[in-house]
């Protein structure tokens, strides 16, 4: 069996017959995380991430199940069902995991037409000053000061 992430809040999904990707919002749990030092943003998703408010802007643009003429109907997000999701656990809402493989259907695609892009989880790394000797033993060429670089004063989006 191969190894698959979990997906956790901010997994960003698409849907083939829309224009972009929206970001997942766990809403069905508030108390199981995942990938997340502080336990405070990555929340677990399940299979109870149902109906039209499951992701952050609930659109993937323009829905190309509903054409206007010369354009296509916004798209409105409405999740149905899951699939694909890890059936061994069931959490405390009734759901099972999702997983990076898992699909959802939208009443407009009919078949299972949500994908996952991206889990939402990310790598997490906090170095403490006990682990200086460690780290130069792993890489004698760098040090913590390398490491740490310096500090900035605004924070820079790039998009």
């Amino acid at each position: 069996m191969s190894s698959k992430y979990m997906v956790v809040q901010g997994a960003l999904c698409e849907c083939q017959f829309g224009d972009f990707p929206d970001k997942l919002k766990v809403m069905s749990q508030n108390k199981i995380y995942a990938n997340d030092s502080k336990a405070s943003n990555k929340l677990i998703a399940s299979t109870m991430e149902l109906g039209g408010s499951t992701f952050e802007k609930n659109t993937f643009g323009q829905c190309k199940m509903q054409p206007t003429g010369s354009s296509f109907k916004p798209c409105q997000i409405v999740i149905t069902q899951w699939d694909g999701a890890y059936e061994n656990v069931e959490l405390a809402n009734g759901g099972q995991i999702l997983l990076e493989d898992s699909k959802a259907t939208c009443p407009m695609g009919g078949s299972p037409c949500i994908s996952i892009l991206q889990h939402g989880q990310t790598n997490e790394q906090n170095i403490s000053s006990e682990e200086n000797a460690v780290v130069e033993q792993i890489n004698p060429l760098v040090t913590m000061e390398d490491l740490q670089g310096p500090e900035l004063e605004d924070e820079i989006i790039l998009s």
